[in-house]
């Protein structure tokens, strides 16, 4: 995953695709387990992934869908926390977020990036006043 770029350009490329019509959707650690967050632009952020999109399309420009998956413990690097499985108490919050996550990719697709970014860019409702 970390060196998709040439795949998701050469796909591009074949279909003519413009950058701004290709949706890239990965995981962050920076964002709470079950958050999503919609950005057309920016910086990978330290994703491997969305750094080798970015250089392959040559631009910060690229459309993303950020999926958070929350921090990893203390005792974990970050490169053996994202291939970890998610613990028992995690798989119906992440279950949801990749709902989520497709509903939002179906979403893009009809209404645009921006429609997705007011409708999913909010704090997960907790039930919480």
């Amino acid at each position: 995953m970390n060196a998709s770029g040439q795949a998701a350009r050469q796909a591009a490329d074949y279909y003519r695709v413009a950058v701004e019509d290709v949706l890239v959707v990965l995981d962050d650690m920076a964002l709470p387990l079950g958050r999503l967050r919609a950005r057309p632009d920016g910086s990978a952020g330290g994703h491997k992934g969305l750094a080798d999109v970015m250089r392959a399309f040559g631009t910060e420009a690229v459309p993303r869908l950020r999926i958070g998956i929350g921090q990893p413990p203390e005792f974990m690097d970050g490169e053996d926390y994202v291939l970890a499985a998610f613990g028992e108490d995690d798989q119906s919050v992440i279950a949801a977020a990749i709902e989520s996550a497709a509903q939002a990719v179906e979403d893009w697709l009809f209404e645009g990036l921006a429609a997705i970014m007011d409708k999913y860019n909010r704090p997960a409702e907790t039930g919480e006043d």
